[in-house]
C-alpha cells in the first residue's frame, strides 16, 4: 500500500518561507500526479498546487508567485515551497496521490 509521510510544518512570521515535503513509499511514483491541498479551520480542503509526471505545475491563483511545487522522481518526494506567506495560508497541508492516498498533513501556520 502507497503511504505519504509529509513533513516540514512549523509556525513563521508573515513573508516567511517554509517548505514542505511529502515523500512516497509507492512503487509507480513518477508515473502520478501529487498534488498539495491545504485545510483551514471550518474552511474545506482547497487544491493549492499539482505537478504532473512530466513536472508541469498549476497553483491556485492565490499562491501563484509565492509557491512552487516540484518532484525528486529519484527521491520519490513532492516539495512544496512557499514565500511570502501570509495568515491566511495558515492550514494543514495535505499531500495527495491521485490514485486516491493522502499524507497525514502538516500544519503551517503564519502569525505576528
Amino acid at each position: 500500500q502507497v503511504q505519504l509521510v509529509e513533513s516540514g510544518g512549523g509556525s513563521v512570521q508573515p513573508g516567511g518561507s517554509l517548505t514542505l515535503s511529502c515523500v512516497s513509499s509507492g512503487t509507480s511514483f513518477s508515473w502520478n500526479t501529487i498534488d498539495w491541498y491545504r485545510q483551514a479551520p471550518g474552511k474545506q480542503r482547497e487544491l493549492v498546487a499539482s505537478i504532473t509526471p512530466s513536472r508541469r505545475a498549476n497553483y491556485v491563483d492565490s499562491v501563484k508567485g509565492r509557491f512552487t511545487i516540484s518532484r525528486d522522481n529519484t527521491k520519490k518526494t513532492v516539495y512544496l515551497q512557499m514565500n511570502s506567506l501570509q495568515p491566511e495560508d495558515t492550514a494543514v497541508y495535505y499531500c495527495y496521490d491521485r490514485r486516491g492516498f493522502w499524507g497525514q498533513g502538516t500544519q503551517v501556520t503564519v502569525s505576528s
